[in-house]
C-alpha cells in the first residue's frame, strides 16, 4: 500500500517598498494577510501593521539560523518580507538555494535599481551595479572607468562618504554623485554633488548613482589582461605584463571559476583572473609572509578584495583547499610533489599552466609534457632601450610555458 506524502507548504517571499503596505499589489496584500507566520526585519514587519500572522524578526546572524527557523514553523503558511525585488541581492535568492525553486513563490516589487534608474533617467541595462552591503568599498575599483554609470547599493549612511573618498583617491573627484534616500516613500530625498565637494549627510537607506569622470592626468586601469607592472607592489617576484597577458589567455577564465595561483609572488595572475569577471574566484598560495601581505594589499587596490591568500609552502599548503577549475604555477614548481599535487587536485576538464624560467623547472616541465602531453611554448620578449647614444633591444628572460587540460 502506497503512502501519500503531503507536499510541504510553499514559502512566499513578498517584496515591499519604503511605502509599506500601501504600495503592495492586491495579490501581495492577500499573501501577507493570509500568512500564519511573517518573517522579516523589524523595520519590514512594521511596514505591515494590519497583518495578523505571528511575527518573527530575523536574528543576527541570519544565515546559520535560517534552516532551523523554517523547520520550526514547517506546516504553517509562511510569508517572508523582503526589501524591493527579493531576487535582487535579496533573501529570495538565498531561500531558492536552500529550498529549491519549487518550494519558493516570489512576489516581486520594483527593486532599488529600477527605482533609481527611473529617477536618474538611466537605462537599466546600461547601468552597472555594485553592492556594498556588508562588502568592502574597494569593490568599486574595477568599475570606476571614464564614462561609466554606476549604481551603488549602500550599507548605511556612511557609505556615500567612503565612496567619495575612494573616487577622489583614484583621481575621479569630478565624478557626479547622486544619493537617493528612502526611495519610493513620501520621505524620498535626492542629493547631488561631485566626489570632490561631497560634504553631505545621508539616511541609512540610500543608493548612490555615479557618473564617472576622471580628473585631467588621472590614471585609469583597463579591465583587459596585462595591467602595467607598476600597478602592483612587488619585490621583483612578478609575472611581467606581456607574459602575464599571454598566461591569462591560456588560463582562459570563465565566470564563477576558481583559480589556484601557486607561488603567487605579488599575486598578479590571481588578481587579474578575478578582475576578468566579478564572479571569478582565486586562491593565492605564497610561502613568504611579506609577499602574502603584499598580495592582499594589491588585491584591495585593484578592486578584488575577496581574494583568498594562503601562507605556506607547497604542496602542504594545498591540502583542504576547494577544487580548482584552473591552476597556475609560477613559483614553487620544483618542490617535491608540487606538480603531482596540483595535477591530482585539478578537476576533470580543468587547465594547468606552468611558467618555467629556471632550467630545473624547465626540465621537470619537459618530462611532464613528454608523459601527459599538452602544449609547450617558449615566450621571448625584447624591449627597446638606450645603448649609448643609440637604441637597441634588451631581452627579458625567456619563459617556457606548459599548458595542459586534464581529461
Amino acid at each position: 500500500m502506497s503512502v501519500h506524502q503531503e507536499e510541504p507548504e510553499p514559502v512566499h517571499v513578498v517584496g515591499i517598498g519604503a511605502d509599506g503596505a500601501a504600495g503592495l499589489s492586491q495579490h501581495a496584500q492577500n499573501v501577507v494577510n493570509s500568512a500564519e507566520v511573517l518573517f522579516g526585519s523589524s523595520r519590514q514587519l512594521d511596514l505591515v501593521p494590519g497583518a495578523t500572522g505571528q511575527r518573527v524578526a530575523w536574528p543576527t546572524p541570519l544565515l546559520p539560523a535560517l534552516p532551523g527557523l523554517l523547520t520550526e514553523h514547517a506546516g504553517r503558511s509562511i510569508c517572508v518580507l523582503a526589501s524591493g525585488d527579493p531576487m535582487f541581492y535579496g533573501i529570495g535568492a538565498t531561500l531558492v538555494k536552500l529550498l529549491g525553486p519549487d518550494r519558493v513563490r516570489i512576489v516581486a516589487h520594483p527593486s532599488s535599481l529600477s527605482l533609481a534608474c527611473a529617477r536618474m533617467g538611466w537605462p537599466v541595462q546600461e547601468t552597472a551595479v555594485v553592492s556594498l552591503v556588508g562588502r568592502p568599498v574597494e569593490l568599486l575599483h574595477t568599475r570606476v572607468q571614464p564614462g561609466n554609470r554606476l549604481l551603488v547599493l549602500s550599507s548605511d549612511g556612511g557609505t556615500p562618504d567612503a565612496v567619495a573618498a575612494l573616487l577622489r583617491e583614484r583621481g575621479f573627484g569630478p565624478s557626479s554623485m547622486t544619493v537617493l534616500s528612502e526611495l519610493g516613500s513620501e520621505r524620498e530625498q535626492r542629493t547631488t554633488s561631485t566626489a570632490d565637494s561631497w560634504e553631505h549627510s545621508a539616511g541609512p537607506l540610500n543608493v548612490i548613482a555615479i557618473e564617472c569622470h576622471a580628473a585631467p592626468g588621472a590614471r585609469t586601469l583597463p579591465i583587459t589582461p596585462g595591467l602595467p607592472d607598476d600597478a602592483f607592489e612587488h619585490d621583483g617576484q612578478l609575472t611581467k605584463r606581456d607574459v602575464r597577458a599571454i598566461t591569462l589567455a591560456r588560463l582562459a577564465p570563465c565566470p564563477g571559476q576558481l583559480l589556484w595561483d601557486v607561488g603567487a609572488g605579488a599575486g598578479s595572475i590571481a588578481i587579474e583572473w578575478m578582475r576578468s569577471d566579478p564572479s571569478c574566484r582565486a586562491i593565492a598560495i605564497e610561502h613568504r609572509e611579506d609577499r602574502a601581505q603584499r598580495i592582499t594589499a594589491n588585491a584591495k587596490a585593484l578592486g578584488v578584495p575577496g581574494i583568498q591568500v594562503i601562507t605556506g609552502a607547497v604542496p602542504q599548503a594545498l591540502d583542504g583547499l576547494n577544487t580548482p577549475d584552473a591552476i597556475f604555477v609560477g613559483g614553487g614548481g620544483t618542490a617535491p610533489g608540487a606538480l603531482e599535487s596540483c595535477w591530482a587536485a585539478l578537476r576533470p576538464g580543468g587547465r594547468l599552466v606552468v611558467n618555467a624560467v629556471t632550467l630545473e623547472l624547465e626540465t621537470l616541465v619537459a618530462d611532464w609534457y613528454r608523459r601527459i602531453g599538452g602544449e609547450l611554448v617558449r615566450i621571448s620578449v625584447e624591449r627597446a632601450a638606450p645603448i649609448g647614444g643609440f637604441t637597441g633591444w634588451r631581452p627579458a628572460m625567456p619563459v617556457t610555458q606548459w599548458v595542459v587540460d586534464k581529461r
